[in-house]
């Protein structure tokens, strides 16, 4: 932890000195141009919600910085790009972003497969780039030195440590089962899963994978039902996690389901139905009872600047909000 903070900031006092070094080097007219601030998430799709979230909080930070007066003089702006939830398409926004927009700093999304995707990228250009949201321990444990990848979402090697903890306490699971999309991140969570586990002496009754485009989900589950599973940990974003719980209810069995946070980037309550109030999914930050003064002002501010808002049950996902609120000023 304290190694990658250092690393962290000692990338962003280099950020800083460049910028200084720009702004020295342009013309009056050119150094009161504003700082590009580059995001690439999810802007569409199911996973909409989290892009959204990411957008507000980043936007909001971006609001009182500029009203402090910017950067080194020079007022930031912020340039979206949407990845559509393809590490292809997300790749090409973020090399946009940097060679044609000039963006100083890159955000990232929900999607690991995505950010896993620019972080070479990033590294090479050596361009900083932090992820507010996906979680998988590949992107910031990714090899390279220097490394000009940082973020302020908690990694899958310590989310599983926390959903395995929570299996055992709460549901006494002693043979669970894992069902991951079948991608990086999950991956990234069956690495995890598996290691915590093993710390508490527990062996699974199965691993099972399924693709993002899955309709049906039973025979992966219908295998670990035969195998014994007492409980399940999903990891899977919207709209495949909202198959997989589809094909739970089809099949009838009332098994505990404890999941990564990928359900909370949207519409999943919607595209689930009534079987999606059985999942229970790890957030790091939650506006509602939160007596915070910060965390009061921020949900003063985004009902100011965004009337649908009423109140802290508006803000879906809260952790999308929070943590680009909070990487944007640590950047600044």
């Amino acid at each position: 932890m304290r190694t990658t903070l250092s690393h962290a900031l000692s990338a962003l006092r280099l950020f800083v000195l460049a910028a200084a070094g720009l702004c020295m080097a342009l013309p009056a007219a050119q150094a009161a141009d504003p700082i590009k601030i580059g995001l690439v998430a999810t802007l569409s799709g199911s996973s909409a919600k989290s892009g959204e979230a990411i957008t507000r909080g980043l936007t909001l930070a971006i609001d009182e910085i500029n009203a402090k007066g910017g950067v080194l003089g020079r007022k930031l702006e912020l340039a979206s790009r949407d990845d559509e939830s393809n590490p292809s398409k997300g790749l090409l926004a973020a090399r946009e972003l940097v060679q044609k927009e000039k963006a100083a700093v890159l955000f990232g999304g929900l999607e690991t497969p995505v950010s896993l995707a620019i972080v070479p990228f990033a590294n090479k250009e050596q361009v900083p780039f932090i992820g507010p949201w996906a979680a998988g321990t590949p992107i910031t444990r990714n090899g390279a030195n220097p490394n000009f990848v940082f973020r302020v979402s908690a990694m899958d090697e310590l989310v599983d440590v926390a959903l395995v903890n929570y299996a055992i306490k709460k549901y006494g699971a002693k043979k669970p089962g894992l069902i991951l999309i079948n991608n990086p991140w999950g991956e990234s969570n069956e690495k995890g899963l598996l290691k915590a586990l093993e710390a508490k002496g527990v062996k699974p009754a199965g691993v099972e994978k399924f693709e993002t485009n899955d309709v049906d989900v039973t025979p992966q589950l219908s295998r670990l039902k035969e195998a014994g599973a007492d409980a399940l940990f999903l990891v899977a974003n919207v709209g495949p996690s909202s198959q997989m719980i589809k094909s739970l209810d089809k099949m009838g069995w009332a098994v505990p389901v404890v999941s990564h946070w990928g359900p909370a980037g949207g519409r999943f309550s919607e595209l689930a139905g009534p079987g999606a109030t059985k999942v229970e999914f790890i957030q790091t930050f939650t506006f509602s009872g939160n007596a915070s003064p910060k965390a009061k002002a921020v949900l003063d501010a985004l009902k100011a600047k965004y009337p649908e808002v009423k109140s802290a049950a508006d803000v879906t996902p809260a952790v999308g909000v929070a943590n680009a609120y909070d990487a944007m000023h640590l950047v600044a």
